[in-house]
C-alpha cells in the first residue's frame, strides 16, 4: 500500500493537532498532498508544515479558515483546488465541546459547537462533491464520535452535532452510492486530545485526585478497555477508509471506541 494516494490531494479540517494531525501524516505517508487547517501559532504550523513536506516527500499547505465561518471555508475550499486542483479525500476533523446542563447551556455555546462539528461538514462536502463527481473518485471521511451513537448527560450540543454528523453520512453515501465516491464515519472513544486532556484537568480539579487518577475514572466509566484510543490507530482506519479494499464500504458509523459501544 506504499505510496497508495500518489497524485491524490487530501484536506483535513482541525489538522494543527490531535486526531487530525494524525490523520494528516498518515494521508501523506501514503503520498498524499496535504491541505492543513487549523488555529495555532503560526511558526509552529509552518514548522510542522514543512516537517511533513520533507518527511513524505509531498507538497503540504495550511489554510487558516475559521470552520464556523461559511465564507472562510468557501475560501479553504476554492483555495485547494486552486493549488493542487482537486479535493479527492476530505477528513472533517474540525471539533469543539461544551460542557453543561441542558437548561444552563450558553445559546451562542450551542450555536458554537453546531456550526463547527456539524455544518462545517456540510458546507464542505457541498463544496467538493461536484469535483468528485466530475472525476468520480472521492473519500470523505466524518470523524463523529461514540458521541454520535450513544449519549452522555451535559453534553447536549456535541451528541446532537454528532449524531447529526452521523446522519449526513448516511445521506452523502446514499446519494453517491452509485459512484467512485464514498462517505463514512469514524467514531472514537476517549482519544487524549487537547479537548478530553482540558476534561481531564477538569476532573483532577474537581475530584482533588491526579492527573493520572482522573484519566483512569474517566476511561472505565466508559471505555472498557482502560486504554485510550490513539490519533494512529483512527488514522489506520481512515487510510483502510481511502484504499481500493474499502471501495463497498459506505454510509459506515465505524466505531473505535475500547469497547464503549458494544456495552
Amino acid at each position: 500500500m506504499s505510496a497508495m494516494l500518489a497524485g491524490k490531494t487530501a484536506l483535513v479540517t482541525g489538522s494543527t493537532s490531535g486526531i487530525g494531525l494524525g490523520m494528516a501524516r498518515a494521508l501523506a505517508a501514503q503520498g498524499a498532498n496535504l491541505m492543513l487547517n487549523g488555529f495555532g501559532e503560526p511558526a509552529q504550523i509552518e514548522a510542522l508544515r514543512q516537517e511533513i513536506e520533507k518527511t513524505h516527500g509531498i507538497k503540504a499547505l495550511h489554510h487558516g479558515a475559521d470552520m464556523s465561518k461559511p465564507t472562510e471555508i468557501e475560501d479553504l475550499m476554492r483555495s485547494t483546488e486552486q493549488a493542487f486542483g482537486s479535493v479527492d479525500i476530505l477528513v472533517n476533523n474540525a471539533g469543539i465541546q461544551h460542557v453543561s446542563l441542558v437548561e444552563d447551556f450558553p445559546i451562542e455555546k450551542w450555536d458554537a459547537v453546531l456550526a463547527i462539528n456539524l455544518s462545517s461538514a456540510f458546507h464542505t462536502a457541498r463544496l467538493a462533491l461536484p469535483g468528485m463527481k466530475k472525476r468520480n473518485y472521492g473519500r470523505i471521511i466524518n470523524i463523529a464520535s461514540a458521541h454520535g451513537l450513544v449519549a452522555s448527560a451535559q453534553k447536549s450540543a456535541y451528541v446532537a452535532a454528532k449524531h447529526g454528523l452521523v446522519g449526513l453520512t448516511k445521506v452523502i453515501a446514499l446519494e453517491t452510492a452509485q459512484t467512485g465516491i464514498t462517505c463514512n464515519a469514524i467514531c472514537p472513544g476517549w482519544v487524549l486530545t487537547p479537548l478530553v486532556q482540558k476534561q481531564v484537568d477538569a476532573r483532577a480539579q474537581n475530584e482533588g485526585v491526579s492527573g493520572e487518577e482522573a484519566k483512569k475514572r474517566l476511561l472505565l466509566e466508559k471505555q472498557p478497555s482502560g486504554e485510550f484510543v490513539t490519533p494512529e490507530q483512527l488514522a489506520g482506519l481512515a487510510v483502510f477508509l481511502c484504499s481500493p479494499a474499502a471501495d463497498q464500504v459506505r454510509g459506515v458509523a465505524w466505531n473505535m471506541d475500547g469497547g464503549w459501544v458494544a456495552q
